[in-house]
């Protein structure tokens, strides 16, 4: 499940990043458009467990 925004933006920002890298053969900003783009997933993820946990305490 993935949440609506949270992640969304690093996600983008890091594929766009990892492009370029590859395009102009800098490794570096391949990495670090990887390391967005795995910050954003677990923004996301982060988000889904809150919402799972809090859907849960309110059903108990």
């Amino acid at each position: 499940m993935v949440s609506d925004k949270h992640g969304l933006k690093d996600r983008v920002t890091g594929t766009l990043k990892e492009l370029k890298g590859k395009a102009k053969g800098d490794k570096k900003e391949e990495i670090m458009g990887k390391l967005r783009k795995t910050k954003g997933k677990i923004k996301d993820k982060a988000r889904d467990l809150k919402d799972n946990l809090d859907k849960k305490e309110k059903e108990a």
